[in-house]
């Protein structure tokens, strides 16, 4: 950490006491340089004419620093810690001006890239949708197609945590396509939610719509055939 004293670079002190330079008599100074122990306004220590980069923006205080050809570190004692600690930079204002347009291009560059990585999940997202709700209809032939698709999208939210997000829904393994068409019949097709909100425990509500949910899945599958 950088001290009123810190060889090699330049340091300004955020004071909290009511100092006055020892040459011109101005003051009190909130940034003061100390030379010889004596503290020195900006202007006498001839950094009037930097301006302060408060700290947090860590890009923009690296590129005004490269950009200005004379700057300083400023520090404020923590009197809790006893320690100086970085409140921030002075840099030439030119410098400042030319290291924000920098970062607005990488700014803009990132929103760009953000934009084009969005675009691109979505159509492996659409793709995906499309995937697993052919894989219900080959499951389930009789399921009306918009309901596979439906059925289908909710599963793969990304970030939902589903059964079409995990590695056996990626997979597009039959468990995990039979499992998001039963959790899709148990709440839109039978009065599921309905009982756990009326306080029957969950096991005892799925034990009782049990019939429902086998009901319709034999129905989409077609005569004859089993759920797996």
């Amino acid at each position: 950490m950088p001290t009123p004293h810190s060889p090699g670079r330049l340091v300004v002190v955020q004071s909290a006491k009511r100092k006055r330079c020892s040459v011109c008599r101005g003051g009190p100074l909130s940034l003061l340089v100390l030379e010889d122990g004596a503290p020195r306004c900006l202007d006498c220590a001839d950094l009037g004419h930097l301006v302060f980069l408060p700290r947090g923006d860590t890009a923009l205080t690296r590129r005004s620093r490269e950009e200005s050809a004379l700057s300083a570190v400023v520090v404020r004692f923590n009197r809790r810690r006893s320690r100086y600690e970085r409140q921030g930079v002075l840099v030439e204002e030119e410098a400042l001006s030319r290291a924000e347009a920098r970062c607005l291009v990488d700014a803009e560059a990132r929103r760009r890239r953000r934009a084009r990585d969005a675009r691109r999940r979505a159509v492996e997202d659409e793709r995906f949708v499309a995937a697993f709700a052919a894989e219900i209809l080959r499951l389930f032939p009789d399921c009306p197609a918009e309901r596979a698709r439906a059925v289908a999208a909710h599963a793969s939210v990304r970030g939902s945590g589903r059964v079409g997000r995990s590695a056996a829904g990626r997979a597009l393994t039959e468990g995990a396509v039979i499992s998001a068409v039963v959790a899709a019949v148990r709440h839109v097709d039978t009065p599921y939610d309905q009982l756990l909100m009326s306080g029957m425990p969950r096991y005892e509500a799925r034990r009782r719509i049990a019939p429902a949910v086998e009901a319709v899945l034999r129905a989409w599958q077609g005569a004859g055939a089993e759920v797996g």
